[in-house]
């Protein structure tokens, strides 16, 4: 994990009193990572431009945190968490996150440790203390290809309890996050109204609609059919946002051994879906470390229960767009490898690769991932992607190290298979080099 800088701050010091101070004593750690790098990509953009620029982030996210942890005697503990990430080329926020990315408070004890908040979900749990990419830092913050099966990666409303033998060789979590009434109700009512309205106003002057029509090619139904459907879509899509943003409910887990260098480890998570759809996401792998070297290899699969709606079926059509926006969302992005999932409905990956501490400052790994992607009707969205990557990491101290890695993208299969919906391109290649400092 990440080098701390430590502040013990005794209950006395508080005003708390000495009595109190002679029975528990709190610990506060302010700990953080600045990363800022360069990052140069081709083929971005309408025209396939190459695009080099400043990334708050490029081996890890620039982030700061509060941990707490108050002695109960007799072995036990409170603790609490929070954990706030922000792109440090520019000093804002992380757009699309909330404040904090980690917020959690628990107890820990003799029979395990129990938190509540939004944490890290059992997936990535198993994944990075398992079978990470790199034996120096679980991922790579700028091209991280496993961590679009990671089923969103951390989830809100959690409940995380976690049991391991004293020699932590067995260690075992399980999960439950809480859905709150979080459901599609309210917008397909919404979608049903503003296909009722364009419908209405369709109706409502014939003539106009008759001529729209007949320049369209179709017959007045055929043409007020359209129309309406294009209305309810057009709904859907505006309001999605903010469904697909609210609580979902999970229960998953994942046990992990590890003996001699070798630990292995598989995580199951269950994510029930505003419109009515389960995402069912598992992983399975190990890695060995031996000296010098490391080697890893894993598995996962993401696949949809979802029950497709016919073409007049106005609220389960809503649900489908909604709970594959959702999945959607998981699954693309440049950062996690990237390419859109469209209507499929099952995506497997598989994992592999290698580091070597060439010398006590140098670190250098290779890693390979292959994803294939099924399920979509017309096939537009079936296909296979290949991701690689190489780099190197040399240390200055415990706390500061520069970094260097070149990563490679192609994708394969339908039209629609593409790592964006603006260039369209099916190969990308990635250079980046930066600095990170860890306090």
């Amino acid at each position: 994990m990440h080098t701390k800088t430590a502040v013990s701050v005794a209950i006395a010091l508080v005003g708390l009193g000495g009595s109190l101070a002679a029975q528990a004593q709190s610990k506060v750690e302010l700990w953080g990572i600045v990363d800022v790098g360069v990052r140069h990509t081709n083929n971005e953009g309408a025209g396939k431009d190459g695009l080099t620029k400043m990334i708050g982030g490029g081996m890890s996210q620039s982030r700061w945190g509060l941990n707490v942890e108050e002695d109960l005697g007799g072995g036990s503990k409170a603790l609490a968490h929070v954990e706030h990430r922000f792109n440090a080329d520019t000093g804002e926020k992380d757009a699309t996150a909330p404040y904090f990315q980690l917020s959690y408070v628990g107890l820990q004890g003799p029979y395990g440790k129990l938190t509540m908040g939004r944490q890290w979900n059992v997936l990535f749990d198993v994944v990075t203390s398992t079978y990470a990419s790199f034996p120096y830092s679980p991922y790579m913050d700028a091209y991280k290809p496993e961590l679009g099966m990671a089923a969103g990666a951390r989830s809100s409303n959690s409940l995380k309890y976690t049991l391991a033998t004293p020699s932590r060789n067995w260690v075992g979590t399980l999960q439950y996050s809480f859905a709150e009434g979080n459901n599609t109700d309210a917008l397909t009512q919404g979608a049903q109204a503003a296909g009722a309205a364009r419908q209405a106003a369709l109706q409502g002057n014939l003539a106009a609609t008759s001529a729209a029509a007949t320049a369209a090619g179709m017959s007045v139904p055929q043409y007020i059919a359209t129309q309406v459907g294009t209305a309810v879509n057009t709904y859907a899509a505006a309001n999605i946002p903010a469904v697909a943003a609210g609580a979902l409910k999970q229960v998953g887990g994942f046990l992990r051994y590890s003996e001699n260098g070798i630990s292995v480890g598989g995580g199951y998570l269950r994510t029930s879906l505003p419109g009515g759809s389960d995402l069912d996401a598992w992983t399975l792998g190990g890695s060995y470390r031996s000296g010098p070297l490391y080697l890893n290899l894993g598995y996962g699969q993401n696949k949809i229960k979802i029950e497709r709606a016919g073409a007049t079926d106005i609220a389960g059509q809503v649900r489908n767009a909604t709970d594959l926006a959702i999945v959607g969302s998981m699954w693309s992005g440049q950062t996690n490898g990237g390419f859109q999932p469209g209507g499929a409905d099952k995506r497997q990956m598989i994992k592999v690769g290698f580091g070597y501490q060439i010398t006590p400052q140098l670190n250098a790994g290779l890693h390979y991932f292959h994803a294939k992607q099924s399920g979509d009707a017309d096939g537009s969205h079936n296909g296979k992607a290949n991701f690689m990557i190489a780099a190197v990491d040399y240390a200055f101290s415990k706390r500061t190290d520069a970094y260097f890695a070149v990563d490679h993208t192609r994708i394969s299969g339908g039209a629609g298979m593409e790592i964006d919906t603006v260039s369209h391109a099916r190969t990308r290649t990635g250079i980046t080099a930066g600095l990170r400092h860890r306090f």
